[in-house]
């Protein structure tokens, strides 16, 4: 059975409701949706049916995708469930389902198929830099210039996929 990896988006969307495949999805992510339809039962009987798996990546997995994360310049960005969402893909060879551009690209540093549902998705990824537009300094890890305090920009050195 093939399934695909669902983030919160794609609950708010209504995908696995809509649709008769079988996805999967993290306890983190479960956590931030299951009040969705949950006078329903929904969320229950897709995983009565089987056609929605709970499952978590194991640890080095996520160590794996904080590593790429913090390479591409996005790890300021993502959160536990987007780490978690991409190591489950990972794991599993699985298509992930997201309209989030930073787990887009990790995703696609990582080499897993990647599908968006309500933008067109991203065309080009790469590695982010953080610069301050004051003093033209390039940073790592900051939000805020050291130098002269002003808030930094981000922007995408772009390669194409």
């Amino acid at each position: 059975m093939v399934f695909r990896v669902l983030d919160a988006t794609a609950f708010y969307a209504g995908i696995p409701f809509s649709s008769n495949d079988s996805f999967m999805t993290t306890s983190v992510v479960y956590g931030e949706i299951e009040h969705i339809k949950s006078k329903q039962g929904a969320l229950e009987m897709l995983q009565q049916t089987n056609r929605l798996q709970v499952r978590d990546p194991r640890e080095e997995t996520i160590k794996i995708v904080n590593e790429t994360a913090e390479k591409t310049g996005d790890k300021i960005t993502i959160s536990e469930q987007d780490a978690s969402i991409i190591a489950l893909a990972l794991e599993n060879n699985a298509e992930l389902i997201t309209d989030d551009f930073a787990v887009t690209n990790i995703a696609r540093q990582l080499e897993i198929k990647t599908s968006s549902l309500m933008t067109d998705g991203i065309s080009k990824v790469g590695k982010w830099i953080s610069y301050c537009s004051a003093c033209g300094k390039e940073f790592q890890k900051e939000r805020e210039c050291p130098i002269c305090g002003n808030k930094l920009n981000r922007k995408l050195i772009k390669k194409s996929i």
